[in-house]
């Protein structure tokens, strides 16, 4: 299972989303305090939706605790400052992949510690940064195909009349 880590999320719509894209993909979220929001923040519930239930979801008090829990398995870590893009690594189906805080990112001090494996999305010259639930579902869908959709559905079928 593939995990995502939010470290110090301040938007409750964006973790909202994202803990929809997690219960739809089976993906482990992983909430760093401190969190920019309540749990029952009702942007934050809006957002989730009726997912809460499906999701698999962690609050837990650093990414130091995350991290020393799961040292032997593969962290990537996105920010704009890497080398690599998100499509040139290969995410083992027991990933995890860390994103920042909307308004900073990841501190400086971890990215140095892991620049290797530091991940990047594509942008134009003059844009910062993409939506922290955008940069998410890019990524995960990448390791998701990579580990050819593991357990997720393969196709719908189709009801009633299409015209």
């Amino acid at each position: 299972m593939i995990s995502v880590v939010l470290v110090e999320p301040e938007i409750p719509q964006n973790a909202g989303n994202i803990i929809r894209t997690c219960a739809a993909t089976g993906c482990k979220l992983y909430l760093v305090k401190p969190l920019g929001f309540l749990l029952d923040d009702k942007h934050f519930k809006r957002a989730g939706l009726d997912y809460f239930d499906l999701a698999n979801v962690e609050v837990v008090d650093s990414f130091e605790q995350v991290y020393e829990q799961n040292k032997d398995k593969t962290f990537y870590f996105a920010s704009t400052k890497s080398k690599h893009t998100y499509t040139e690594v290969n995410y083992p189906n027991d990933c995890f992949i860390v994103f920042g805080k909307e308004s900073f990112g990841l501190r400086e001090s971890l990215l140095k510690q892991h620049y290797e494996t530091c991940i990047r999305i594509p942008m134009i010259n003059d844009a910062r940064s993409l939506n922290l639930s955008n940069s998410v579902a890019i990524i995960v869908y990448e390791a998701l195909r990579q580990n050819k959709f593991f357990e997720l559905k393969e196709f719908g079928e189709l009801t009633g009349r299409i015209d």
